[in-house]
């Protein structure tokens, strides 16, 4: 057993690509140089490396890490992202928009959407996606920072990024060894467990090499070689809720404008992504295989692209859940091995950069006290089922029924949990929030109202307060709106004096 209080001397991260990186940069910036981290990856296996697309947090985690954002987006060919406009998903021919940042402006003490369902239930509102000023910005093609002005209507957005996956990998590796991280080239074969603990001890490589540690991070992907391989830890399937199983993704050039937005478009059994970069555009085709073969995937992906492929498309087979417990003995899984979210809503990076600041937050000694241990399991098992049911909500709030695949996730059973929010915002026009929601008021409206569950009547509060001139307030909002979106920039523009990448 290890020696009570003894502090933590070398950690070993299985495992490269944008998790095994992440951890490796977090951890050596965090432990100050006090551990020998070593990281193992082997260029023979490689690494899935097709998130392109990330939700605003991933500014907090490259800040904590002191990185220069004009730098990171210049070495990753990285452009700016201020929602997702998703396509077809309620029924053909319609489209709403998932915008970072609130709707409106308050002027009031109650919320603005709550002012919004007034008027949409008396008929007078219009849509709601004409109040996101992300939205306004993002149609017309244009970024600028965000103010911090609060008395500003450009305060009122939020922002992430497209970037190549696989350069910020790069750039973190260079991050990371300059921190003194050791990166080892190999594969790794076996792992030795103590035969009282079932602790981790080694990992040995197929060369002969052996690396002890005290902290094992497992950073091997869908096959999971050490939480579930090592320590048969067991996954728990959400394919009920969240069918799509595969993946096609493809790059290719393109001659549009340079969107500030992902697109999401529905296709015959799943949807597929676009996500604007620099140089190029990332695209994929997310789908279920029960209704729909790899080739005719690879067939409809093929006939949307911009362009030709730059690339042979590659193909993805995936299980949407997550393990039973993210952190077994001393081994936390970090990235795909801990679970896979399908990245309709781009949380997979999310899920990796909190995954490591938990750790952190709850950084063990040597005797893995099973108090962090049960700590670190519940919150992270608690925020993937929250993403887990706002990603299932895109799903069952659909008019469409003309797609077997379709058809089937209208009418499947949902979690109680869901379903009581969904029951809460039609009946009230209420959003139920949970404890630590990654996901905000402003998203669940987006998609709620965008895939059209609509309040049966306004919030109870919003219908006494009679005097408040709610038209004229939302009037002048919009025309705020309008006015800051004609002085911003254009997104390639603002990209080229800012952060322009040397592949463009």
């Amino acid at each position: 057993m290890q020696g009570h209080n003894a502090p933590i001397e070398r950690i070993v991260i299985l495992g490269g690509g944008s998790a095994g990186w992440m951890a490796a940069a977090a951890l050596a910036n965090g432990s100050q140089g006090s551990c020998e981290i070593t990281l193992i990856e082997s260029e023979e296996i490689g690494t899935i490396g097709v998130g392109e697309a990330t939700i605003p947090p991933v500014r907090h985690f490259n800040a904590r890490l002191g990185i220069d954002e004009a730098t990171f987006l210049r070495e990753t060919s990285g452009t700016f992202k201020l929602g997702i406009e998703f396509i077809n998903w309620t029924r053909e021919g319609h489209a709403y928009f998932h915008p970072f940042g609130q709707y409106g402006a308050e002027f009031d003490d109650l919320p603005f959407y709550q002012y919004w369902i007034r008027e949409r239930v008396a008929g007078r509102a219009e849509p709601l996606d004409d109040f996101s000023m992300a939205w306004a910005a993002a149609q017309s093609g244009r970024f600028e920072h965000p103010s911090r002005d609060r008395r500003q209507i450009q305060s009122t957005f939020d922002y992430a990024y497209h970037f190549d996956a696989g350069l910020y990998a790069k750039y973190l590796r260079a991050y990371s060894e300059a921190r003194g991280v050791t990166r080892i080239e190999g594969r790794v074969t076996s792992a030795a467990q103590d035969p009282e603990s079932g602790f981790i001890r080694s990992v040995t490589l197929s060369d002969g090499r052996s690396f002890e540690g005290d902290l094992f991070i497992d950073c091997t992907g869908f096959f999971g070689f050490l939480i579930e391989k090592t320590l048969q830890t067991g996954y728990e399937d959400w394919s009920k809720w969240l069918p799509c199983n595969r993946a096609v993704a493809a790059p290719c050039k393109s001659d549009q404008p340079l969107h500030p937005y992902t697109k999401s478009t529905v296709k015959t059994a799943g949807w597929q992504w676009r996500i604007p970069l620099q140089h190029r555009v990332g695209n994929g085709y997310v789908y279920c295989s029960s209704f729909l073969s790899a080739e005719d995937a690879e067939a409809e992906l093929r006939r949307t692209l911009d362009s030709e492929p730059l690339a042979e498309p590659r193909h993805i087979n995936f299980v949407t859940g997550k393990r039973k417990k993210f952190w077994n003995r001393n081994c936390v899984a970090i990235g795909l091995s801990a679970g896979f979210m399908e990245p309709l809503e781009s949380t997979s990076l999310h899920l990796i950069q909190y995954g490591i600041l938990r750790l952190l937050a709850l950084f063990p000694d040597k005797s893995m006290s099973p108090l962090l241990i049960d700590e670190y399991n519940a919150l992270t098992c608690a925020e993937y089922e929250r993403i887990r049911d706002f990603l299932i909500l895109h799903y069952k709030a659909t008019e469409r029924r003309s797609d077997a695949f379709w058809r089937y996730c209208a009418n499947m059973e949902i979690p109680d949990r869901l379903q009581y929010k969904i029951d809460h915002f039609r009946s009230h026009g209420i959003i139920v929030s949970d404890e630590r929601e990654l996901f905000s008021n402003p998203s669940w409206i987006a998609v709620l109202i965008g895939q059209g569950i609509i309040p049966e009547r306004a919030p109870a509060l919003s219908s006494l307060r009679k005097d408040v001139p709610a038209a004229e307030r939302m009037a002048q909002i919009r025309a705020a709106m309008a006015e800051a979106v004609a002085a911003m920039p254009g997104h390639r523009d603002f990209i080229n004096a800012y952060c322009r990448s040397d592949l463009q």
